[in-house]
Order: C-alpha cells, then sequence, then structure tokens
C-alpha cells in the first residue's frame, strides 16, 4: 500500500512538471515558429520583387552569423541537431546544456530568414528538448523521468509547430523515446493536453488552407507508386545529409566552408525560389489554383521535389541550423504533384494534385522519421480536411516505411548518430 502512495506521488509529480515544461515548450516553438514565417514572407518579397540577385547571397549572411555566433558567443560548441538528445538519452553522457535553447532558436531564425533550405522543426525540437531536460536536472519530479521530460517539451514542441498535440506525442514516442511505458505516456500526455490548450486560444492556423476532395479507388496505383517512390526519396536525402556534413567537414577553412555550401544554395535558390527556407510558401503558391497546374512543367516539379533535399544537405554541411521535417514534406508534395501531373497527363486519369501532394509529403516523412504513425497526424493535420486521406495516407505511410528501412536500416537521425558514435565524435 506504501509503494502504491508513492508510486502515485511520483506520477502526480511529473503531471506537473510534464505540464510546466509542455507551457515553456510551447511558448518558445510559438514564438520561433511567428517570428521565422514573419522574417521569412517578408525578406522574401523583399527581394524577389526588387532583385532576385539577391538570393544568391542571402544564405551566406544567414550561416555567416552563425559561424560567428558560434564561435564568439556560443565558444564554438556545435549544434549536431536530434543525436544530441540520442547521446543524453542513450549514452548517458551529460545533459543538454542550457545554451541549447538560445543556441537552436537563433541558429535556426537565421538560417531560414534568410533561405536556407531547411526548417525551424528540428531547432524546436531540440530547444525543447533542453527545456525538459533543465526541468529534470532541478529536480521537479523523481530523478528517474529524464526521458519522459524530455519527451514532454519535444510533444509541445511538435503540436505548436504542425497544430496537432497527437503528431507531438506520437513523434516523441516514436522518433525520441523508441520506447513505450506507463510514465512516457503519462507525461506526454500531461504535455499534450497543455499544447492543445494554448493551440485552441492561440495558434490554431494551418500550415495549408486548401480543399482536400474526396478520393477514389482508381488512385490506389498511383498512390502505392508513389509510397515507393516517397522511401527512395527519403534514402536519397539521408545520403545527401551524411555525405555533405561529411564532405563539408574535410574543408578546413571556415571562410570556403560557410561560403560554398552557402552560395550553392542561393544559386539553386535563385534559379528556384520555392526552395527558399522552408519552402511552404513555395507548395502555397502552387497548390493555390489547382486548376492552373496542368500549365506547370513537370520537369519544374520533379526538379524542386529533387533539388529541396539537395538545398536541405548543403544548407546543413555548410553549417546551417535544421533537420528533415520540410525538406521531406517539400520535397515529397512536389513528388505526389509530378505523379500526379504523369497520371493526368498520359494515362488520362483525373487524379486531384492537393491529395497527391499530402500522401507525397507523408510517406517520404515517413521513410525519412521512420515515422509512420506520426507522419499519418502530422500530414492530415496540415490543412482543415486533411483526415478525408487517412486511410490512404496510412496504408502508404506503411509501404514507404518499410520500403525504406529494406534499402537502408537506418534513419537520417540515428544513421547520423551511429556515424558520429563509430568516428568517435560523440
Amino acid at each position: 500500500m506504501e509503494r502504491k502512495k508513492i508510486v502515485t506521488q511520483h506520477y502526480l509529480r511529473l503531471i506537473a512538471a510534464s505540464a510546466m515544461v509542455g507551457l515553456g515548450s510551447a511558448l518558445l516553438a510559438f514564438g520561433l515558429k511567428h517570428l521565422t514565417e514573419y522574417f521569412e514572407h517578408h525578406i522574401f518579397n523583399t527581394v524577389r520583387s526588387t532583385n532576385a540577385v539577391l538570393f544568391i547571397v542571402l544564405p551566406t549572411i544567414g550561416i555567416t552569423a552563425i559561424y560567428y555566433l558560434r564561435k564568439y558567443a556560443f565558444k564554438n560548441r556545435r549544434n549536431k541537431g536530434i543525436t544530441e538528445i540520442y547521446k543524453t538519452l542513450d549514452q548517458r553522457k551529460d545533459h543538454l546544456p542550457l545554451f541549447k535553447i538560445p543556441s537552436h532558436f537563433i541558429n535556426g531564425f537565421l538560417t531560414v530568414i534568410f533561405g536556407g533550405s531547411t526548417g525551424v522543426e528540428v531547432s524546436t525540437v531540440v530547444a525543447t528538448a533542453t527545456l525538459g531536460n533543465y526541468a529534470y536536472e532541478k529536480e521537479f519530479s523523481a530523478k528517474m523521468y529524464k526521458r519522459e521530460l524530455i519527451c514532454a517539451g519535444v510533444v509541445a514542441g511538435v503540436a505548436v509547430l504542425f497544430t496537432s498535440p497527437i503528431a507531438g506525442w506520437l513523434f516523441a514516442l516514436e522518433v525520441i523515446a523508441r520506447k513505450m511505458r506507463t510514465s512516457l505516456v503519462i507525461s506526454c500526455t500531461a504535455s499534450a493536453a497543455v499544447s492543445w490548450i494554448f493551440i485552441k486560444f492561440f495558434d490554431s492556423e494551418r500550415i495549408l488552407s486548401h480543399a482536400v476532395l474526396n478520393w477514389t479507388y482508381a488512385a490506389l496505383p498511383f498512390f502505392l507508386i508513389l509510397s515507393i517512390l516517397g522511401g527512395i526519396l527519403s534514402v536519397y536525402f539521408t545520403f545527401l545529409v551524411t555525405r555533405m556534413k561529411r564532405l563539408f567537414s574535410n574543408i578546413t577553412n571556415n571562410f570556403l566552408r560557410v561560403n560554398i555550401g552557402a552560395v550553392a544554395v542561393g544559386s539553386l535558390i535563385y534559379f528556384f525560389p520555392a526552395l527558399y527556407g522552408d519552402s511552404y510558401h513555395g507548395l502555397r503558391e502552387v497548390l493555390q489554383h489547382p486548376t492552373e497546374l496542368p500549365a506547370i512543367s513537370f520537369i519544374f516539379l520533379l526538379t524542386v521535389a529533387i533539388l529541396k533535399p539537395l538545398a536541405a544537405s548543403l544548407t546543413l554541411g555548410a553549417g546551417g541550423d535544421g533537420g528533415v521535417f520540410a525538406p521531406s514534406i517539400i520535397g515529397g508534395a512536389f513528388l505526389g504533384l509530378a505523379v500526379a501531373w504523369i497520371a493526368n497527363t498520359y494515362f488520362g486519369t483525373n487524379l486531384i494534385p492537393v491529395n497527391f501532394a499530402l500522401v507525397g509529403a507523408a510517406v517520404t516523412l515517413s521513410a525519412s522519421l521512420y515515422a509512420p504513425f506520426t507522419s499519418v497526424f502530422l500530414i492530415c493535420n496540415l490543412l482543415p480536411d486533411g483526415f478525408v486521406l487517412f486511410l490512404p495516407i496510412l496504408v502508404c505511410c506503411l509501404i514507404s516505411h518499410r520500403f525504406a528501412k529494406i534499402l537502408l536500416p537506418y534513419n537520417v537521425y540515428t544513421y547520423d548518430f551511429w556515424l558520429q558514435t563509430k568516428n568517435g565524435t560523440v
């Protein structure tokens, strides 16, 4: 009886601590999301309407600023993305130092607003995980609940970014915790509840606002083809990220390392402005007038799908902050649009482009993260009626996830972590 009472007290403290971490993480994610969105759109629209050549140099400004901040403000302590969380959880080495919050917040912000072709998702995940780690260090709950409080922070961060507490809950368990136990479910649920209330009152606007129409079984063969292609695109992205990081790490001259990558990204943006920043604006523009999609070149759609992972990899290699969320979503969405274009043009079908954009985004994200259930709820929540496609997205995410595992046993995060461990850099 006494033991049951102690366990109950531990759980009550864990719920309170997780709710507190969830609220702090929601505020952190809200600030980064909206600040980045505002300045990214303002800079992008100003440059596009005045002198598009500036796109070539903008990423250099952002990544150079990050280099000097890292060198002087953060004393040469580098950010390594989600692998930092795996290190503190799996190897029990150190904690996530508190400087990770301003470091990832500022670096993610500067990367994206100046065109670095990633997103603020991973910056948010690590910053909010650090907040959870800080609560653990301050002993707001029992000493055994480090993983729980880190996951509580991650839940709220992802939930606010994508206005989906369920996606945040699933991501924390599928990708960060990679296990299931009662205490994890309790902490993640408490944080998800807080983030749901926060979203309800402060931030319920979805990333996309386009209508999703009903789907027919005639589209299934093309959905299945898209699942396989999305798996291939995700593996291509994983190899690019890891190879670019290793390639750029061999460049000893800091000026060259920053500028080779940044100018390469800027050059890609000059020819394909849809690659600027997180690229959600580019997807919105293409989907804004679905009746005009046949006039858009198949080559353009396919090229953006292929170049988005390349631009993201170059951004990360040069020293920018970010991860695979936005590049996977955007690359997959454009891949889905390309498949719909081919089917409608050459096979006489009447496929709905928006539906294929969502399925393409979901299958690529699922294969990149190795998180099919997170991907289903996250993508269905990108627009108000996205759950119309719940069944085909679920089936296709499971297929792409399995196919990617056959091609490559590691996802982009665990593969990067494995390489760093193998090379003795973590």
